[in-house]
């Protein structure tokens, strides 16, 4: 791009910054909105306001190519908001490209698969980190925000704030899970957060302004399943679908772990239906009794 080119790029997109911020977009939807307006514009090399129907499909045709559907769909999103609320333009994606329908169900754990990935991973505080976002069905950045006055230690359950779609909830907290907790905060003593920056010093991680890195999560359970011998598609968040399937199979009833899950569409709880045969009730004394056999081991961890 030329001079004049750039500085009208930056002025876009800088007010396609401030309107997702404005709508009360979350920092994950700001973030990938934010890069399908920069991918296109590398693409092209050229600012995107002037872009025709044709240079759309011929983009769509080779991000297809080269992402999965899900960041194609993500860019769609993002490039229909800055058309809208950025030019002012309507734009009809749907004559575009329209996505695949796809219905698969995710690769799932047994109980035991579920304690023998989580000991065998070799850094304590990803081990901690596991027990605890599988043990309450959390999504990967519900516990590492995770803050120290978020739990009730008396109610056994914690509050989960600020989840999907800015909805806060309360999830039932095991006993091995709260000592767990409890344990590994007595090796930092973060004043608030407890899942802090791993990196500096004890007292630099003591006062980290920031929680556990995503990345090295991610790169932690990658890891422990090549370790287990585990040839599934497994990540941070199977341990939520395993989660809600164990549930399922100790007889918790459907809308029971809908609320746990945090789930608006009760349709997103059903398709664990699929992967069990069992059903029924009382959810708290189901989830401690599910993890009552599980044993955390601190002393080979790092």
């Amino acid at each position: 791009m030329n001079k004049r080119e750039q500085n009208r790029f930056d002025k876009l997109y800088q007010q396609h910054l401030t309107e997702l911020k404005l709508k009360g977009m979350a920092p994950k939807t700001i973030s990938a909105y934010s890069r399908a307006i920069r991918r296109i514009t590398e693409f092209f090399d050229c600012c995107p306001d002037r872009l025709t129907t044709d240079h759309l499909k011929t983009y769509f045709s080779a991000l297809v190519d080269s992402h999965s559907w899900s960041t194609v769909k993500l860019d769609r999103c993002g490039l229909q908001f800055f058309y809208y609320h950025v030019l002012g333009k309507q734009w009809e994606w749907i004559s575009i490209f329209k996505p695949p329908q796809v219905h698969s169900l995710p690769d799932i754990l047994t109980i035991e698969e579920t304690w023998q990935l989580i000991n065998i991973v070799h850094k304590l505080r990803y081990r901690v980190f596991f027990l605890t976002v599988y043990s309450m069905g959390l999504r990967l950045g519900e516990g590492l925000q995770l803050e120290v006055g978020d739990i009730d230690a008396s109610r056994h359950r914690v509050h989960v704030r600020m989840g999907k779609g800015k909805k806060d909830r309360f999830v039932p907290m095991p006993e091995v899970t709260l000592q767990a907790l409890r344990g590994y905060w007595r090796m930092h003593r973060h004043p608030r957060l407890l899942f802090p920056n791993q990196n500096g010093t004890p007292e630099q991680i003591r006062c980290a302004a920031s929680f556990m890195d995503r990345g090295g999560v991610q790169l932690a359970i990658k890891a422990a399943v090549r370790d287990c011998g585990i040839h599934r598609k497994i990540s941070t968040h199977s341990l939520r679908h395993g989660y809600a399937t164990h549930l399922l199979e100790a007889g918790v009833d459907l809308r029971e772990i809908q609320r746990i899950l945090g789930h608006a569409d009760p349709k997103t709880t059903v398709r664990y239906a699929h992967l069990t045969d069992v059903t029924q009730n009382n959810a708290a004394g189901a989830i401690e009794q599910m993890m009552q056999s599980f044993q955390l081991r601190w002393e080979d961890a790092s």
